[in-house]
């Protein structure tokens, strides 16, 4: 079985390719969700001050 993987082997390494890949790319999702809700909230704001100008 040189060269062959069993079942539990492929699906230990797939979890842990999954975690890892998370866990590298956590700080751009975090710095994604944080350029969200800054857009969210100054599009919000330039909204208000539209309708007062109304």
């Amino acid at each position: 079985m040189f060269g062959r993987l069993t079942f539990p082997q492929l699906l230990f390494a797939s979890i842990l390719g999954i975690a890892g890949g998370i866990y590298i790319f956590q700080p751009i999702f975090q710095q994604h969700s944080r350029d969200q809700k800054e857009l969210k909230e100054k599009l919000k704001v330039a909204e208000e001050s539209e309708e007062k100008k109304s």
